[in-house]
């Protein structure tokens, strides 16, 4: 792995792959092990795309993508190949539910509020199954009732629903989590493509046997940087692709001090960051129209330590959900029972960025109390990271598709443009949305790439 040279230099290789996260690393990988060259570029100045290493009181944390499922094998092997380990997910214990102003706890996944609210959100749960069923993962816009299901969004539908008040609340908290959006800025037919590729709403929101199961004890782009590590110079960092532009027998990919020639290209980048790239010849307009709207989502996350995880000594789990506030989930990622205890809070963007961060750091801690008790008020430590500040490739976690883009614009996430191939979780039909699917997805372009390569002559497959 290696930093943007000072001078300007050509390099021949097999593959150009534009984007050191998790699709683009596993791209290389699959690449180099097929015996073929390739060159990184990363704009950043770090690996890990939307998985990113923070640390709060000694402990490192992530400050992006998080857990992963035990049916997420693709990036379970690939962390077992570079020695990450994971560990449980903390869920034992009472969950906490702040609605109202009221402050409640509950077992299991779905809060226990009234007797009405329950039976409403088990209605809304057995049609959202009813429709996921029927939703073709790998091409959502070709499923029954696409059109309609697109010309709509998640709130609209809640709406026609009839949702009850506690039942919309605890959507638009799944919705700001999968989604980094609100529900009524997201297309129904969009938000079943996802929920059919986390496989199902109980896989996609369960701890135990579901998506959050399992956390990184080293932090998921600890998987990244040991992954770059094995590539070596074949990552470059700080490189922002500003041109691909396409030959008869090749393509020459352009950044800031350098071009690579290359006989093909693989694009990881989310679709809405490659509007900063500029193609010749140009995308067609299907394409383009992805980079207009598929425009990602913004989620911010808070990390507050303290001396133990004093919560679970009230038999809590750590776990809250919230309806009001800039912190509207959390949950306990302390490394042990011993301590230090954290908090992790997920928090709303539109109520959150904009504040100094004395104000986000009090915003935080006010909920904390009220949410776990008085012993919140002395944190031994507090961090945040606010995705929609990146200054470079901002958002996260997934886009936020506005109904009628899915239709109209999602049959292009996997057409090639000439010698340009995709890859990104954004391309994925099972697992699109989380770091299983980008993996996926790497490997998938590379080896489509080198089946159009040459083949190599025996003495080229031995050097």
């Amino acid at each position: 792995m290696s930093r943007s040279p000072d001078s300007s230099n050509d390099v021949d290789v097999d593959v150009v792959v534009v984007g050191a996260g998790f699709a683009g690393l596993s791209a290389a990988e699959r690449l180099v092990s097929l015996g073929r060259t390739v060159r990184v570029l990363e704009g950043r100045d770090r690996v890990g795309g939307r998985s990113l290493s923070g640390e709060v009181a000694g402990v490192k944390v992530d400050f992006g993508a998080t857990w992963v499922s035990p049916r997420h094998t693709a990036v379970r092997s690939l962390a077992e190949r570079v020695g990450c380990t994971t560990t449980e997910q903390f869920a034992e214990g009472k969950n906490v539910l702040w609605m109202s102003g009221r402050r409640r706890t509950y077992g299991n996944t779905i809060p226990k509020v009234s007797p009405a609210a329950l039976l409403d959100m088990a209605r809304i749960q057995a049609a959202l199954n009813t429709l996921v069923d029927s939703i073709d993962v790998e091409a959502a816009w070709s499923s029954p009732r696409a059109r309609e299901l697109d010309s709509v969004s998640f709130g609209e539908w809640l709406d026609k629903k009839h949702a009850l008040s506690a039942t919309r609340a605890l959507m638009a908290i799944v919705s700001k989590v999968q989604w980094g959006s609100p529900p009524g800025d997201v297309s129904m037919l969009h938000a079943l493509r996802y929920i059919r590729a986390a496989g199902g709403v109980d896989h996609m929101l369960d701890v135990e046997g579901g998506q959050q199961q399992h956390r990184y004890v080293e932090t998921t782009q600890e998987i990244a940087l040991r992954v770059a590590e094995r590539l070596g110079s074949d990552v470059v960092l700080g490189r922002p692709v500003d041109r691909i532009t396409q030959h008869q027998d090749g393509v020459s990919v352009s950044s800031v001090s350098e071009t690579i020639r290359a006989s093909y290209a693989i694009v990881t980048t989310a679709p809405s960051h490659r509007a900063a790239i500029e193609f010749d010849p140009p995308l067609p307009e299907r394409m383009e129209g992805l980079s207009r709207t598929w425009r990602l989502g913004n989620l911010s996350k808070a990390f507050v330590a303290y001396d133990t995880p004093f919560w679970r000594h009230d038999g809590c789990s750590g776990e809250a959900v919230t309806d009001t506030g800039a912190v509207f989930i959390t949950f306990d990622v302390s490394p042990k029972a011993s301590g230090p205890g954290i908090l992790m809070a997920f928090c709303d963007p539109r109520v959150f960025d904009a504040l100094d961060a004395r104000t986000r750091h009090d915003r935080v801690i006010d909920q904390l109390v009220d949410l776990f008790g008085e012993r919140a008020r002395n944190p031994i430590d507090y961090v945040d990271h606010c995705w929609s500040a990146e200054s470079f490739a901002p958002g996260g976690p997934n886009p936020a598709v506005a109904p009628y883009a899915t239709t109209t614009y999602g049959p292009a996430l996997t057409e090639t443009h000439g010698r340009v191939h995709w890859a990104g979780t954004e391309t994925a039909g099972e697992w699109a949305g989380c770091m299983n699917g980008a993996v996926l997805t790497g490997q998938r372009a590379a080896e489509r790439v080198a089946a159009l390569l040459p083949q190599k002559s025996p003495v080229e497959a031995v050097r």
